[in-house]
């Protein structure tokens, strides 16, 4: 597999996760997903898939250009301001993965502006 789709398969997952685990805590849904987490997730997926920066960047949130539609990017914040937090307790591996490449990704970034 190539680093660029390795890398839009991790986010994938990790946004997956952070659905599921919002979908399981706020809409008390243990096995499947809601029908609107469900739409979000599919939404996410499909932005990924999209997405012509994937090389260059790590995660949507160190993105310049933001393709989610206001509607979709709304919820997909308060998603990810409920489960960040949790995904420590809830899946710590990819949670540690994930902070350390979104830091490394910013360093990169203000290194590139200055």
């Amino acid at each position: 597999m190539s680093k660029v789709k390795d890398k839009r398969e991790r986010e994938k997952k990790i946004v997956a996760d952070m659905i599921a685990l919002y979908c399981q805590k706020k809409h008390r849904h243990k096995h499947i997903l809601c029908t609107e987490c469900a739409q979000l997730r599919e939404y996410a997926e499909q932005r990924s898939d999209r997405c012509p920066f994937m090389e260059t960047k790590t995660f949507c949130s160190n993105c310049k250009v933001h393709c989610y539609k206001p509607e979709m990017r709304e919820k997909i914040r308060q998603v990810m301001r409920f489960a960040g937090p949790r995904m420590l307790m809830y899946h710590p591996i990819a949670a540690v993965r994930h902070l350390l490449e979104s830091r490394k990704e910013k360093r990169r970034l203000l290194e590139h502006e200055i």
